[in-house]
């Protein structure tokens, strides 16, 4: 009788760390500067990410398990974002990660990923040269859902040189890995063109005076100034220029969309055009209802998103992946990327709909035909005419 109640007692324990196990939640980091100057492109995605979860875990979440999100302020520092990467790793265990608005971050932060063997998603971070850094390595653990460098300095470039006539350009980038590799991006862009920049410029973040670059872009004749840097610095420029008496375009990359580039240009911003995968306006059902649904939990000043882009592709990265463990049926890392890899179902997003987003050789979601041109316009940013 001893050994039958010891074998049941043993089988109910076993039942319930079973079901203990089934009922699990899949742990998912969420790594992003929600301080700082680029918070507004942190925190949006960091919302367009919970609003994904929320709805997930609503429809009873995935593989039967809810999802729980780990989430880490990396104040857009290299040295805190390799910090967050192997708390998350190691102490948190998650089992991917979301995330990375600055290329800087994410360039000096995800090797941890790739050693762990767990897939990161880059749903923010745009240099080029981020899906990569680990491409010759037998699988590659890093994936992107925004529009890389690449894609944004070929787009600035047709437009500026191409559609706009323009011959002499200014080139205007933070002093960052991502205004600076922005700025290669597009200088091999224009030089296809034939167009060799009459100035190239170089500034800080945190500067609020660029009179002494904007007075040489001035001097040497530029038509236009390119930028690549983030929104505080470049309302400084688009300010700079009027405290100048200079008008010429500002045409640059996605960031310019940014709330604090709107809020502080104010009136100097107005026609300033960028590249963006996602804006604010309800033209489809699914697009609607993930800007009621945004508007309504976060209550966003003037209802006007601070990065709809940063929000959109935060929302659109956790579908992608909660479909890659749905089809992997497991939360392993390497089943998740080689699903990822071979997603078999189409997925409608609110940036695009994603079929075969991804392959082994191209860790890139966005290409040219899901990205458009921005245009401020009354303080938003409307799609361009």
């Amino acid at each position: 009788m001893n050994f039958k109640l010891k074998a049941l007692v043993a089988g109910v324990a076993l039942g319930f760390s079973m079901s203990g196990m089934a009922a699990e939640a899949i742990r998912i980091g969420v790594s992003g500067p929600f301080t700082g100057g680029s918070a507004p492109m942190g925190t949006s995605m960091r919302d367009g990410v919970r609003l994904a979860v929320a709805e997930i875990n609503a429809k009873g979440g995935v593989l039967g398990r809810k999802i729980e999100l780990v989430e880490r302020d990396d104040e857009a520092k290299n040295e805190r974002g390799v910090q967050i990467a192997q708390e998350l790793i190691n102490k948190e265990h998650v089992v991917a990660t979301v995330g990375y608005i600055n290329t800087g971050v994410a360039l000096a932060s995800q090797r941890f990923y790739q050693q762990a063997k767990i897939p990161v998603m880059n749903n923010v971070a745009t240099g080029s040269i981020v899906t990569k850094q680990f491409e010759k390595e037998p699988q590659n653990f890093v994936f992107r859902n925004s529009a890389n460098d690449s894609i944004q300095s070929e787009m600035i470039a047709r437009e500026a040189v191409d559609n706009r006539k323009f011959k002499k350009v200014a080139i205007l980038a933070d002093s960052t890995n991502y205004g600076q590799l922005g700025r290669q991006d597009l200088e091999k862009a224009l030089e296809k063109r034939g167009i060799k920049p009459v100035t190239e410029e170089k500034y800080n973040i945190g500067d609020v005076d660029m009179t002494a670059q904007l007075l040489k872009a001035k001097q040497a004749g530029a038509e236009v100034v390119l930028t690549y840097g983030i929104g505080p610095e470049l309302a400084q420029i688009a300010n700079g220029m009027e405290k100048i008496g200079w008008h010429v375009p500002i045409i640059g990359s996605w960031t310019l969309a940014m709330a604090n580039f709107i809020d502080n240009a104010g009136k100097n911003g107005e026609g300033t055009r960028m590249p963006q995968t996602f804006i604010q306006d309800g033209d489809t059902p699914k697009r609607k209802a993930f800007i009621d649904a945004y508007i309504k939990n976060y209550n966003p000043q003037g209802g006007r998103m601070p990065s709809a882009v940063s929000a959109a592709q935060g929302y659109d990265s956790v579908y992608l992946l909660a479909a890659a463990i749905k089809q992997a049926g497991s939360t392993e890392g390497p089943k998740i990327a080689a699903a990822l890899e071979n997603l078999n179902d189409k997925l409608e997003g609110v940036v695009t709909t994603y079929n075969k987003p991804y392959s082994h050789t191209d860790h890139e979601a966005i290409n040219f035909e899901n990205t458009k041109f921005g245009e401020v316009r009354g303080g938003r940013v409307v799609l361009a005419k």
